[in-house]
Formats: structure tokens, C-alpha cells, sequence
């Protein structure tokens, strides 16, 4: 992290936005059926490119490093592997 105002903001907006998405992929696990439903891996999908390009924006402003942007989101992205490897082994263990 940086002392610069701008790179803090923009770290705290990206990681807003990665928690939102985590928050409806969470809420969305509760009442779908995640391993069978296609629709929401394309939901999840189109979730993270956004907020990939979002971070590489970012990036490209200089508002933060660009490996700091690569870790933002292979966060998101483990993040989001984990809720979907729990749900589907709770489906697994019906």
C-alpha cells in the first residue's frame, strides 16, 4: 500500500466491489443450485471480467500497482471458488 489519498481510495473502492460481488454470489448460492445451473456461472463470469477490467483501469491510471491489481483479483477469484467448492460439496453430501 501507498501513502498516496488516490491509491488508498481506489483499493477501497476495488475491494468494495469484490465484496459485493462475493455478497450476491453468497446470496444467490442459497436459493440456486449452483453445480447445475449454467446461468449462474455465466452470472459469476461476467462478474469477475467486469471487475477485472474495473481493477485494469485502475491500473492503467497509475492508482495502484499493477501487481497489486493481479491480486485483487486472483483474491475475488478464490474467493468466489471457495463458496462455489462449498456449495458443491454440501450438494455432494445430500
Amino acid at each position: 500500500m501507498t501513502d498516496n489519498p488516490q491509491a488508498i481510495t481506489a483499493d477501497m473502492v476495488l475491494q468494495d466491489d469484490a465484496d459485493k460481488i462475493e455478497e450476491l454470489v453468497n446470496k444467490q448460492r442459497v436459493s440456486l443450485c449452483l453445480s447445475q445451473c449454467p446461468a449462474f456461472e455465466e452470472v459469476v463470469d461476467t462478474q469477475v471480467f467486469g471487475y477485472s477490467k474495473e481493477v485494469m483501469l485502475a491500473v492503467r491510471l497509475n492508482l495502484i500497482p499493477e501487481e497489486q491489481g493481479h491480486d485483487l483479483v486472483r483474491d475475488l477469484e478464490q474467493r468466489l471458488n471457495a463458496i462455489y467448492a462449498d456449495s458443491f460439496d454440501k450438494q455432494k453430501q445430500k
